[in-house]
């Protein structure tokens, strides 16, 4: 036996280890389902595997060091699982590798130098793990034979990396790391298209060597520390005919110099928002530049305009567009297809050399294949509709459909540099149904047969590991049956279909000695999932349940977040009017419990502060990166978690906190709610009043957050409003009367800059505030300034001051709260209490 295909067939369960018996095996397909528990290292054994294809599962722990053993492997895809642990620097003595897909799952430790060593590894794409501590290696800028390295949002340190060795590279995204200095300034590879360097922590200007790359897509470096001139000619050498188009995005920089005017070709696209120089009474011509501005990836579909008669009804004839004879009708087959690691960032300019290469490798002519639709998913990965027509005639014979058909799922197809790996989804024969073979992908007959293949190539091991197999899928068609006939069945990728079972069991039937958290949605219960890992399970009351359709599109969206200070989706529950949703367990419990009277230990000044920056981190991302973006609504101390570690995981974000949608003509404006949701004490005044939500509205509940971090109050106690309290104590000169005397001392500089972030969020106005990405960059600086350890020594007491500017110097940029504030290197409060609003301290204030 050579291929044991088991793709998108829901099959739970581990994978058994007797797989490693199969000697003769070459493509192991287990992509797409619900496998759990660790990869056996059997499989490290197998001496032909050329293909393991077990991304798309819950498949937690390790990656076997066995794995080194496969000396014919080429393709490794283990994406979207729970894999922890160190990848393996026994994976460099891979001879055949090209393709090492581990994007989204939970690795650490550091990236391994030794991949460099790789003779001819293609792809690295390692997104969405938490490398944390760990460098670029140096080294990865000589692998000579890479197209793509994409390591965006690993917790990565250090120095970016310097990829100008890499003579083919074609895409290079490292953003959302911690990489610090300045951007190497070598030329990159000719054929490049796409370059993502942005939120970071990078300084310096942006060097020359980016212009004149004819193949660039996008240039992105927004949200770092970059200053000095605007580039001027990024442009020079592409070509612009057709529909190729490039953006430049430098916004949330320090730029401040033109050096030359800016004159781009009209499909190039430069964004400057929030760099000095759009601030500049000298810039005005590139006021159009500054705009604040989002730049989504393009999605489509094929142009079907057509001067021809319509097709005839009878049967599902389509026109074929590009077919030498005019007019020409047919009934084509349709594919669902997906490339999981492309090497660019606009499809359109290569459309149609997709359409060459994919027809090419089906011994088609191009006319007979069209891309109907094609999306981006999160990855990025693209997902896409194929049409495939027969040649010249209105319908395919027999054995064409069954020759396409094995040409998809033998994996065939030789794949390109530049599309990257394939994924079938589907193949779709529609009219053509009655040609092929009856199966059913639900049904028990194709396991039992595919069990009887098997077998008989198979010992006796493997086939008791098929018939396990074969049970668990005539389990879960069981378990399917007993649910609501009308449950909307589907398959997301990263997230557990748990069965109410499963949960009770987890949860020791939802005892009280489990449960961790009430609210109006239910109630939260710790639980122990079967393989071990800690889960909190969310189990909504009975009148809080959503319809299935409108729960899995909820699901949907929260299983494409990933952020390590987001709380991750583990599973879903939908059956027998039960709905719930379990997320990775936070071990140290909500920030608000950690700020109150009864903490047993206070958090240090370093300890908020890294809190506060995490905490906005992952606010930034759902305003940023989520797709659709997502304002939270609700951010406050209680929804801020916290893990084994203190990482801030920012929680209780869903379908109800979607960012609003431009206003369509004729439609109400989608940013107008008859109810304002959100806390008391947390609500942005203006949202309160015109129940119009923006970003701003964020920033503002965050704000009151810092604020708890820097008192350790809460948001109204007593009568008591928080913000005024604090804003009056400023005007007074009695800051340190409100601050939280547990954390100890801290340097002065940096309590001031912080009390003055979190006073400038909670301003009354909306356009008074920062935006996140401000608020993002002002506690990085905040948090390179504070000492690394706890000890600093105690060199004020507390006493009643105004801010003199000629002692501290300038202003620090972030000061615009008004009143005064203290400046001096070291800065402790008095004695008050850290859970109740000093009464007599401050002057006597009206709640908002």
């Amino acid at each position: 036996m050579k291929i044991m295909d088991f793709m998108w067939n829901s099959i739970g369960g581990s994978i058994p280890k007797e797989v490693g018996n199969i000697t003769s095996l070459e493509l192991l397909l287990l992509n797409g389902n619900q496998l759990t528990g660790s990869l056996p290292e059997e499989i490290g054994f197998v001496p032909n595997l050329n293909r393991i294809q077990i991304d798309q599962n819950h498949i937690s722990g390790s990656i076997p060091k066995s794995f080194a053993n496969l000396n014919k492997t080429e393709h490794f895809h283990m994406n979207n699982n729970s894999l922890s642990g160190q990848i393996p620097p026994e994976l460099s003595r891979l001879p055949s590798l090209v393709h090492l897909l581990l994007d989204n799952n939970n690795l650490s430790g550091y990236l391994p130098p030794e991949l460099s060593q790789l003779p001819k590894l293609l792809i690295v794409q390692l997104d969405n793990n938490n490398f944390s501590g760990s460098s670029i290696p140096s080294s990865y800028g000589n692998i000579t034979t890479l197209l793509k390295l994409s390591l965006r949002n690993c917790s990565l340190e250090g120095p970016a990396l310097d990829a100008s060795g890499i003579p083919q590279l074609g895409y290079l995204d490292i953003s959302w790391n911690q990489l610090t200095g300045p951007i190497p300034s070598g030329k990159l590879a000719s054929n490049i298209t796409t370059i993502d360097l942005s939120h970071n922590r990078l300084n310096g200007s942006i060097p020359g060597s980016f212009s004149g790359l004819p193949n660039l897509q996008r240039l992105s470096m927004e949200n770092n520390n970059l200053d000095g001139s605007v580039p001027s000619d990024v442009w020079r050498n592409i070509d612009f005919s057709g529909n190729r188009s490039l953006i430049l995005d430098f916004h949330n920089n320090a730029l401040t110099i033109l050096a030359n005017p800016l004159t781009p070709p009209a499909n190039v696209t430069i964004l400057l928002s929030g760099n000095p120089i759009c601030t500049s009474q000298n810039q005005l011509n590139i006021s159009q530049y500054c705009q604040s501005t989002s730049v989504v990836v393009p999605g489509g579909s094929t142009n079907n305009d057509t001067l021809c008669p319509p097709c005839s009804t009878d049967l599902p004839h389509e026109n074929i567009l590009r077919s030498p004879i005019p007019c020409l009708c047919a009934i084509p087959l349709h594919v669902d297809y997906r490339l999981k690691s492309p090497g660019f960032w606009d499809f359109v300019p290569y459309e149609a050399e997709f359409q060459h290469y994919l027809s090419s490798g089906l011994s088609l002519s191009s006319y007979q294949l069209e891309v109907s639709t094609f999306m981006w998913e999160e990855g990025p990965r693209l997902k896409m509709n194929l049409k495939l027509f027969p040649n010249n005639t209105a319908l395919f014979n027999s054995g064409e459909v069954l020759r396409l058909r094995d040409m998809f799922t033998g994996w065939l197809i030789t794949d390109s540099d530049i599309f990257g790996p394939y994924e079938l989804i589907d193949f779709i024969p529609g009219w053509y149904e009655n040609v092929l073979p009856r199966r059913t992908k639900s049904s028990l007959t194709t396991g039992a047969t595919v069990g009887i293949v098997i077998a008989a190539f198979a010992a006796a091991a493997i086939l008791s590991s098929l018939i396990t197999l074969i049970i668990l899928r005539r389990h879960s068609s069981q378990i399917s049956k007993r649910r609501n006939a009308k449950k909307i069945q589907m398959k997301i990728d990263g997230v557990k279909d748990l069965t109410f079972e499963e949960l009770s069991n987890s949860t020791s039937n939802f005892s009280d000695s489990a449960l961790i958290g009430q609210g109006g949605y239910g109630k939260v219960y710790r639980g122990i999932l079967a393989d071990g890992t800690g889960a909190a399970v969310k189990r909504t009351q009975q009148g809080s349940l959503q319809g299935s359709e409108e729960f899995f599109t909820e699901i949907e969206l929260l299983s494409r977040l990933h952020h390590r200070n987001l709380v991750s989706l583990v599973g879903y529950c939908d059956e027998d009017n039960e709905q719930m949703l379990v997320y990775e367990y936070m071990p140290n419990g909500n920030l608000r419990d950690h700020l109150s009277a009864q903490a047993k230990e206070a958090l240090s000044f370093p300890m908020r502060l890294r809190i506060a920056l995490g905490s906005s981190r992952g606010i930034l991302y759902l305003h940023t990166e989520a797709d659709p973006p997502i304002y939270h609504r609700d951010i406050k101390s209680s929804n801020i978690l916290l893990d084994s570690k203190f990482v801030a995981k920012v929680a209780d974000f869903g379908l109800s906190r979607l960012a609003p949608l431009p206003a369509m003509e004729g439609v109400a404006p989608g940013h107008v709610s008859t109810v304002v949701k959100g806390t008391p004490g947390y609500l942005d005044p203006e949202y309160f009043l015109t129940h119009n939500l923006t970003d701003k509205s964020d920033v503002y509940s965050l704000g009151v957050v810092f604020l708890e971090l820097l008192t350790g109050m809460q948001p109204i106690s007593h009568g008591k409003n928080l913000v005024r309290e604090v804003v009056a104590a400023n005007q007074s000169g009695m800051i340190l009367s409100v601050v939280d005397t547990r954390m100890g001392p801290c340097p002065g500089e940096c309590l001031e800059r912080f009390a003055a972030l979190g006073l400038r969020c909670c301003r009354d106005e909306t356009d008074a505030r920062p935006s996140m990405a401000e608020v993002v960059r002002e506690l990085e600086t905040i948090w390179q300034m504070t000492p690394e350890t706890d000890s600093v020594p105690l060199e004020l007491e507390s006493e009643s001051v105004s801010m003199d500017p000629s002692r501290t110097g300038t202003q620090p940029s972030s000061w615009s709260a008004g009143g005064s504030m203290m400046a001096y290197q070291y800065m402790s409060s008095s004695d008050v209490s850290g859970s109740n609003l000093p009464s007599g301290l401050v002057p006597s204030t009206n709640p908002r």
